[in-house]
């Protein structure tokens, strides 16, 4: 391969790369500050987490409509939390490069101290826990009284919130082995101990 032809290959893989690379940052290396509002357009690409434990305090969930750019509605569950801890943190997403095939990008951290977040939001289209211990739990509350636990400012002016559709809070809850697929993530902090981001060529997902 002449150096030419390397370096347009690199060029092109480059290109692809930088703005997923930044996208999955996003999801958890710089939140910033203040809760970012939810009424922003989705990829509709699907990420994974995965954690050992997830303890919230004030906890509530809902269901929404997240909208791409080119105006596909994807039904969600939105789970939010005032404050968390994750312990053992893997976040992964798919990325197809043109000429070099299937990529995965892959975030982990918390293994030895846990990750913190404030006002934390996961619109999810599958979860799953070994075990869900509640405290305080009110299901079926409609979704304009939840309290306990945060509803996103850009949630509550969407015109696909549902005020009277149906919610679930708790002024706690702990999960154990933790699985998510999810379209979003938005959080006003997101402290992550012991980060590492690294590429790695075909599917080596969360789970």
């Amino acid at each position: 391969m002449s150096p030419r032809a390397g370096r347009t290959r690199w060029r092109r893989f480059a290109a692809v790369l930088v703005p997923s690379v930044a996208a999955c940052a996003v999801l958890g290396i710089a939140m910033g500050q203040g809760v970012l509002a939810a009424s922003f357009l989705i990829s509709g690409k699907e990420f994974q987490v995965t954690a050992d434990t997830l303890t919230a305090r004030g906890f509530s969930a809902y269901g929404m409509v997240d909208v791409t750019r080119q105006g596909e509605r994807v039904p969600v569950e939105v789970t939010g939390a005032r404050h968390s801890t994750i312990s053992a943190l893997c976040q992964s997403v798919l990325v197809e490069v043109p000429l070099l095939g299937t990529q995965t990008l892959k975030l982990t951290g918390g293994d030895e101290r846990p990750v913190e977040a404030t006002n934390l939001f996961l619109d999810t289209t599958f979860q799953s826990a070994g075990q869900a211990d509640f405290t305080n739990l009110d299901q079926g509350i409609a979704q304009a009284e939840i309290t306990k636990g945060p509803v996103n400012p850009g949630d509550r002016n969407s015109r696909y919130f549902d005020p009277d559709g149906f919610g679930q809070q708790a002024s706690s809850v702990t999960l154990t082995d933790v699985r998510l697929t999810a379209v979003a993530l938005t959080a006003g902090t997101f402290n992550v101990p012991g980060l590492r981001v690294r590429l790695e060529h075909g599917r080596h997902e969360c789970f």
